[in-house]
This record gives structure tokens, sequence and C-alpha cells, in this order.
């Protein structure tokens, strides 16, 4: 699974903050890691640096292997908290869609081993 982090101009997007939610994210999805080929994460500060409450907004695109990317967008005041409720909602979804699938395709359910 390749984590990209995107950055708008207002958000500090330096590459020791990338790298630290690059981590965040690959532990938060490790689940998923093998059923995933790539999850994008785009912050934004929507009032562009005027003081706001949640203007930070975190959007997560999760693509998983041979299937439709799926989106999840989360606003909060800070980057961590948006990017913390993004996952939270990621991970819901993600379940969901694999859950689908697996019971579409009879394979066992996510993280069951015989």
């Amino acid at each position: 699974m390749q984590v990209i982090v995107n950055t708008d101009s207002n958000v500090n997007g330096t590459e020791r903050v990338a790298g630290a939610l690059e981590t965040i994210v690959e532990e938060s999805l490790s689940r998923y890691g093998e059923r995933l080929t790539r999850v994008e994460v785009h912050l934004s500060d929507e009032s562009a640096g005027r003081s706001s409450t949640d203007d930070i907004k975190c959007t997560l695109e999760a693509r998983p292997a041979g299937g439709t990317p799926v989106v999840v967008t989360e606003n909060a005041n800070a980057v961590e908290e948006a990017l913390t409720g993004a996952l939270h909602k990621m991970k819901s979804l993600l379940e969901t869609h694999f859950g689908k699938l697996d019971a579409r395709k009879g394979n066992l359910p996510m993280g069951e081993v015989v």
C-alpha cells in the first residue's frame, strides 16, 4: 500500500509532517494493506488562514486492488483531528466494502483463519 500526502499552501506540509502522517495512515489501515494499492491524503484549510471552526478538511481516497476508489471526508479544527476522523470513517467504509465483496465471492471474512 502506497500512501501519498497532499496539502494546500495553507497547511504545513513539510517532509517531516508528511512522513508522520504517512506512518499514521499505514498503521491505521494496515489490516487492509494487501487489498489496497494506494491511499491518498488531501489536507486543506477551507478558510485559507482565517480563524474559524472546523476549517481543516481531510479527504482520504483509498484504491482497492482491481476496484473502484472509495472516498471519505472529515472537517476539524486541527490536522490530527481531521485525519483521525477521516481514518475512522475509512476503516468503517473498508470493512463494509470488503465484507460485501467477501460475502459475494464466498471468501472468508477479513481476519478469519481456517
